[in-house]
């Protein structure tokens, strides 16, 4: 039998074998090649505070506090994209044959089923030849980088500081690249993860640990500052120096999903001086703010274009790289080791 991964408590993972479904007439199933985490979002599961702050409620558009504090923790997953070929598809589906090799959003299991059509989590886009399965398995955090840098009006010749280095920062960096952005700043405070940032176009690399970030920037732009600063890494400290760099009247894309940052964030200094404006973002929220000429749809189809045009290459951000068999002990070193890690890579 086909196994997966589950955690069936806070920083716990187990194998849980599954039987394969029966495929209805408009489904097909993949068999997974290479899958992909999501660090930010997986690391609430995993560690079990994904409820934290309670249950959105959509109608209210507001989090309502927990109500299933002490209820048991159920089997939640880990793992967020794939790349595999098609094994069987039943009698209506026309999109896909057998042996076609896609991309589908899937936890980290050896089969998954999906449906003809339906919206971006329940089907799949087939994978052209010669495009790494590194590039396609970086759709999600891609999507979400488009919409940072298009909620922050980046354009020809403004001057991006993007801090985190993760898969979006890193995402980041190269569409600023290719949308004219001049000079690129990414900042971090793991050398892995600035490296990788060389690769995908940066202009300069600050190591944070290293160097005051905001005052090392405003110095390379002559005391001007960047245009736009975009905020991926979910530090309160990050987003301060991301204040503190940007010019005057230029603007903040807060893009990462915190938690509670506390005291230490300072909205009196920088930010009430320098009129900064900041601008909140996410991929999945909709509508989207430009709605309706660009919804999600049209988001993911951008997405996946560039992928497929080597503009969004995955290569240097989808690392280290481990077998399947390994995830019970390779995918807690993403909490532990997070100097190793950039975007945990699957093999099966």
């Amino acid at each position: 039998m086909p196994k997966r991964v589950i955690v069936p408590a806070p920083k716990e993972l187990a194998w849980e074998e599954y039987e394969e479904p029966a495929l209805q007439a408009d489904e097909f199933r993949v068999r997974a090649e290479f899958g992909a985490a999501k660090h930010g979002t997986e690391l609430n599961v995993y560690k079990g505070r994904f409820h934290e702050r309670g249950q959105y409620n959509k109608e209210l558009q507001l989090f309502e506090s927990p109500k299933d504090t002490g209820a048991p923790f159920g089997k939640a997953s880990v793992g967020n994209m794939t790349v595999g070929q098609v094994v069987e598809t039943g009698k209506a589906v026309d999109r896909f044959k057998t042996g076609d090799r896609v991309l589908c959003y899937s936890s980290f299991r050896q089969t998954v089923v999906k449906k003809n059509t339906g919206n971006e989590f329940e089907t799949a886009w087939k994978l052209p030849a010669g495009v790494p399965w590194e590039s396609a398995v970086c759709m999600d955090p891609a999507d979400f980088a488009l919409n940072a840098l298009r909620d922050g009006h980046v354009r020809i010749g403004d001057a991006v500081a993007v801090f985190g280095m993760g898969a979006i920062g890193l995402i980041v960096v190269q569409l600023a690249k290719r949308a004219g952005a001049h000079p690129i700043f990414a900042v971090d405070m793991i050398p892995r993860r600035l490296e990788a940032a060389k690769a995908c176009g940066a202009d300069f690399v600050v190591n944070a640990k290293e160097l005051d970030a905001a005052r090392y920037i405003k110095e390379q732009t002559k005391g001007k500052g960047v245009d736009v600063a975009v905020e991926y890494s979910g530090s309160w400290q990050a987003m301060q120096s991301a204040i503190r760099s940007v010019a005057w009247g230029g603007t903040v894309v807060a893009g990462a999903a915190p938690s509670p940052y506390g005291a230490g964030l300072d909205l009196g200094a920088e930010a009430h001086h320098n009129l900064p404006t900041i601008v909140f973002t996410r991929a999945c929220s909709q509508p989207d703010r430009d709605y309706p000429r660009w919804d999600n749809t049209r988001v993911y189809e951008t997405c996946w274009r560039l992928i497929c045009e080597g503009q969004i290459d995955g290569r240097s951000i989808v690392q280290p790289v481990v077998p399947f068999d390994s995830l019970l002990t390779e995918y807690p070193k993403i909490d532990t080791e997070p100097q190793n890690s950039i975007k945990l890579g699957v093999k099966y």
